[in-house]
């Protein structure tokens, strides 16, 4: 971990949301907790007793259907909080969702009982919360669009450039059996559409990661 203290990491990732008594109150309650790439982090059917706020790195938001296969939700980054496990924390019910760390970063763990105190002390964060919620939403309503509306390659290629934001490069390293379990589709599925692809001259297939053009 870097040798910033709490207060620093904290204003680096939200000082543009919170005002300093919040900030304030967050390095005295928060906890730092840093984490590796594929770890999960929450898991489905576990009570949450805190509300990460991501300092650095990203996390992907997993749903398990009833044969347990996975679908990938949504992103959360530096700046972001998952509106599922604000619900689950505030309601003191078990998580519906699994969260993966998707590479190695840190988060700050925030009390449940502090979540419902600043929601009536401080604006900002009121304003953090809501616009937390409507922006979940918005990106699972996306999800649905995607599973309804697109065909599966531009379901990759989105995918795919999801994936290289997150990381910042043009290389994503990911498997296509990983792509398809994010995917809920089959390898030989995502195999023969990213050849496709690969023939439009968008991607270059690696071995075990793949090229944007």
């Amino acid at each position: 971990m870097e040798l910033n203290t709490k207060k620093e990491l904290v204003l680096q990732a939200y000082g543009n949301f919170f005002e300093k008594a919040l900030i304030e109150e967050i390095d005295s309650v928060a906890k730092l907790v840093e984490f590796q790439e594929g770890e999960v982090l929450i898991d489905i059917g576990q009570y949450i007793k805190s509300m990460p706020l991501v300092i650095r790195g990203a996390i992907k938001i997993m749903r398990e259907d009833f044969d347990q296969e996975e679908l990938l939700l949504y992103f959360i980054g530096k700046g972001d909080t998952c509106s599922m496990t604000m619900t689950c924390c505030l309601g003191d019910q078990k998580s519906e969702i699994r969260a993966v760390a998707e590479n190695d970063g840190l988060v700050a763990m925030i009390p449940v009982g502090k979540m419902e105190e600043w929601l009536g002390k401080y604006p900002s964060w009121r304003v953090y919360v809501f616009e937390s919620y409507n922006n979940r939403f918005n990106e699972m309503l996306a999800t649905i669009d995607n599973i309804a509306f697109m065909n599966m390659d531009e379901r990759i290629w989105k995918h795919l450039q999801e994936k290289s934001k997150i990381h910042r490069s043009n290389t994503v390293f990911q498997t296509h059996q990983e792509i398809a379990n994010e995917l809920n589709s089959s390898r030989v599925v995502i195999s023969r559409l990213l050849k496709a692809l690969e023939k439009q001259g968008k991607i270059r297939l690696n071995r075990n990661s793949i090229d944007l053009l």
